[in-house]
């Protein structure tokens, strides 16, 4: 016993030098604009105690070497030596990007691809390029110029804005916040205005073309765009800045951060306000958007983050295309809206959007020991409002307008009507209503890394969501009406409805979704290497307050459940330190959305076989860094399989029947090329090309539909072979340049072009053979640019921001929608802006 004591003393003792003679580091690294770098390797030199930074670009470690060298490096910026002697915080760390840099972020927590690592087509875009070049633009549109994606500001109401990702629509693009997906649940959708003020807080945003590297269970066709909020900064400080434009844009707003406190815990508080008249009539807008994070550095491994961001907005829309002979011959051309009216002489948006998205998540961060950690997120997100529209029983009075059929739509007229029926006893022949999409969305993801010896790593998790929509349409105006007659709700008909009763429809929609998900890493000295599976059951329930009395059963349906799996794999080859080339392949089911389940918009008519679409992907690319000049080339083929189509058909007693329409199947190849060139230190160019082939690859002939009781009604067939997808460029292409003139003053233009988009249409109207080709639009480009200047204002920081787009006033039809012969005379289109400016400035402090 006695020398187990003396043993034990001893262990302690040592035990005790070795703790008490420990080497505590800490610091922070940034890039040049002093945003943070994740993910920045920094190590003693001479040995391979270190450690990479967080989200905030901090790390601290504990080192038995009391004094050396720190060696802090990132890929695509210049290493940097840092001395140290003795514990203490080496302060904030600045890197330079390199030459062969494409300013590539390698946030690997979040999904990030690593630069000549993760085998995927990637582009990266920092907060500073996007504070530079947005301005008044909608937020998609500041991947413009990245391949294969094609944006635009659809109808033109503040966030109204669209992206499609190598031909697929944001149905089928994975969009991410902070590693948490964004897509509706019902329908993957994402509503850009829900995120209007998301531009204020992104600390970078990347698109994964493909298959991507996102560690979730999403299944996305086109890629995934992941985009990581701000976090709280280190030091104490803030910024405050102001932008006004074309149209009466203005907008202000601030930014505060406390800074580490001594306790761990640090804040940082953004908000800001958005007023304008827009820039198509009839689009006024205001909005808010707020950003909220707490964290608290609990000890060196636990770390506590909550995060929580939001922009009410509310917008005048334009939800109607125009014959491109109306819009010629509009008083205001390429702004003439017909979706707004006059009422007293104020204006009136018969076409509005309103919508208050909050996203709200608690994420821990623990580091199990030196080769695993733990993250995991619990969010809420809950939505309010919707878009404003038409009704009554004669809605013809909304295509009376003041003097002519290019002016306002003359509600006065409208009130007129009303109030002399109202007289009379009866209610409003036309009104304004809402269409309501209110949702609660709850979700869990967690995500376990851990190291598998020197060379493997192992990434698993889970990703657990529930989610209900409220849709049900309100009365929001009677225009000068006392009631409205309404018959939608069996379970009060004839109801005389007031200003926020529901009219014509009410149910809810309630989605469940349980995903798993596993991959491995392999990387050596030049190989990086991955496979990934995951799993996931979508459940689908209906219930209809409208259609259905509250005593029948058939008001809420049986939940429905529809199994989906992903499986994927790639890899990079680095061939020396200039060439790599890599490769992936990818197959995954993806179940049908509600709607193609829950047909009609009722609960009798359900599709409970509904088809997984299967997705089958490949793509090979090379990259090229040299010290001037960096390169992409990356070629791709997705075959999309078993599309979601349905159609309906009436039978002889006049019911409905449905049928899925399988064996829809098409095919979105091309070829993607993106280059930097930096000849001297003051001056870079950029570019890219993007020739995509998008088509509808078979006829689907001979399609039998079957009633209820499964006797044959009708056989129909899609002639849809060699269309080409519509609603997207196929061709893109991009130059760029910035010039810093002095110190903190840079010059850019941006040049984009445009070619081979067909207008929109649905294949399901392709039912007679010898179709033509949807209308194409004529090829269009743009040019854009700023100029930024930086100096101080007595000793702060200040930047002011001159901004302008489209500075040859290029017009040029942005959508369209295909009608009768697809040809110019009958499609429907919307132009997109001409010339627009901007102006902001910047204090920090």
């Amino acid at each position: 016993m006695k020398n187990l004591k003396n043993w034990l003393t001893v262990v302690l003792l040592i035990t005790s030098v070795t703790v008490f003679s420990q080497t505590a580091l800490s610091g922070k690294v940034v890039d040049e604009t002093n945003q943070p770098l994740p993910g920045a390797t920094v190590v003693i030199k001479g040995s391979k105690i270190g450690a990479s930074t967080d989200f905030d670009g901090n790390f601290n470690f504990d080192s038995s070497i009391k004094s050396g060298t720190l060696i802090v490096s990132f890929i695509g910026y210049q290493s940097k030596s840092v001395s140290f002697n003795g514990s203490g915080s080496l302060g904030t760390i600045k890197l330079a990007p390199s030459a062969e840099s494409l300013d590539e972020i390698v946030i690997t927590q979040t999904s990030f691809a690593v630069d000549r690592k993760t085998p995927v087509a990637v582009s990266t875009i920092k907060a500073s390029l996007i504070e530079n070049k947005l301005g008044t633009q909608e937020f998609p549109e500041i991947l413009k110029s990245t391949p294969g994606v094609y944006a635009t500001k659809s109808g033109g109401g503040f966030g109204d804005g669209r992206l499609n990702l190598r031909g697929f629509n944001s149905e089928n693009v994975a969009v991410l916040i902070n590693g948490v997906p964004v897509n509706d649940m019902e329908n993957g959708r994402v509503y850009w205005s829900n995120w209007a003020g998301l531009s204020d807080v992104t600390g970078a945003m990347q698109v994964q073309r493909g298959l991507g590297a996102s560690k979730v269970a999403v299944p996305s066709i086109g890629g995934t765009i992941n985009i990581l909020s701000k976090t709280t900064d280190i030091e104490a400080g803030g910024s405050a800045g102001t932008t006004f434009g074309n149209d009466n844009y203005f907008k202000v707003g601030a930014t505060v951060s406390t800074g580490l406190l001594e306790s761990g815990l640090a804040a940082t508080i953004s908000a800001a306000r958005t007023t304008g008249d827009g820039y198509v009539d009839g689009t006024e807008f205001k909005g808010t958007n707020y950003f909220v994070n707490l964290s608290w550095q609990v000890n060196q491994d636990h770390k506590i983050a909550l995060t929580s961001f939001g922009a009410p907005q509310r917008h005048g829309q334009r939800q109607n295309r125009s014959l491109i002979s109306t819009i010629q011959n509009a008083e205001s051309g390429k702004k003439f809206n017909p979706d707004w009216g006059m009422r007293g002489g104020n204006v009136v948006h018969i076409e509005d959007n309103f919508y208050h998205k909050s996203q709200t998540s608690l994420n821990w961060y623990w580091d199990i020991n030196e080769t695993s950690n733990l993250s995991t997120a619990i969010y809420a997100s809950w939505g309010n409002g919707g878009g404003g529209g038409t009704a009554g029983t004669n809605r013809d009075l909304f295509q009376v307008r003041i003097g002519g059929d290019d002016q306002p739509v003359d509600i006065d007229n409208i009130v007129d009507i009303n109030r002399a029926n109202g007289e009379q006893g009866l209610g409003s022949e036309a009104y304004l209503r809402a269409s309501r999409n209110d949702h609660s969305w709850y979700g869990m993801l967690s995500t376990y890394d851990t190291d598998l010896g020197d060379d493997f790593k192992l990434t698993a998790g889970l990703d657990l969501r529930t989610y209900t929509g409220k849709h049900f349409s309100e009365v929001t105006d009677l225009l000068g009406g006392s009631y409205a007659l309404d018959n939608g709700n069996v379970n009060n008909p004839n109801a005389a409805l007031k200003v926020g009763d529901k009219r014509d429809y009410y149910n809810d929609g309630e989605v469940g979704w349980q995903g798993v998900f596993a991959q491995l890493e392999y990387d050596i000295e030049k190989v990086s290497a991955f496979v990934a599976l995951s799993g996931s059951n979508t459940s689908y329930r209906r219930i209809d307050y409208f259609n259905y009395l509250d005593s029948d059963d058939l008001q809420t349906t049986d939940k429905y459940n529809f199994l989906g799996f992903q499986v994927k794999g790639g890899a990079n080859y680095r061939i020396n330190d200039q060439h790599n080339v890599f490769a992936n392949l990818g197959y995954f089911e993806k179940a049908a959305n509600f709607d193609a389940v829950f047909l009609n918009f009722d609960n009798e008519h359900i599709n409970e076989d509904a088809e997984n679409q299967k997705i089958y992907s490949f793509e090979i690319g090379y990259g090229f860094r040299g010290e001037k000049f960096a390169a992409n080339v990356n070629l791709y083929n997705t075959y999309w399989n078993d599309r979601t189509l349905t159609q309906n058909v009436q039978n002889q007693d006049g019911t409905n029947s449905t049928a899925n329409i399988l064996g829809v199947n098409a095919v979105h190849s091309g070829i993607e090329i993106d280059f930097t060139y930096r000849p001297i230190d003051a001056l870079s160019f950029s570019g890219m090309l993007s020739l995509g082939n998008w088509e509808w690859a078979n006829d689907v002939l001979d399609v039998e539909i079957y009633d209820e009781d499964q006797n044959l009604v009708d056989v129909v067939d899609l002639y849809i072979d060699g269309l080409k997808v519509s609603d997207a460029a196929q061709t893109t292409a991009a130059l760029g340049m910035d010039w810093k003139i002095m110190d903190k003053t840079h010059f850019t233009v941006d040049y984009n072009y445009f070619a081979n988009l067909y207008a929109q249409y649905d294949p399901n109207d392709r039912g007679t053979e010898g179709q033509p080709q949807a209308w194409k639009a004529p090829d269009y480009s743009t040019f854009d640019m700023s100029l930024r200047y930086g100096f101080k204002l007595g000793t702060l920081d200040t930047t002011l921001t001159g901004r302008m787009m489209n500075v040859f006033d290029t017009e040029y039809i942005a959508d369209a929608l295909d009608g009768s012969g697809s040809t110019s005379s009958t499609a429907l289109v919307w132009y997109g802006f001409g010339r627009t400016f901007s102006v902001s400035a910047k204090i920090n402090f």
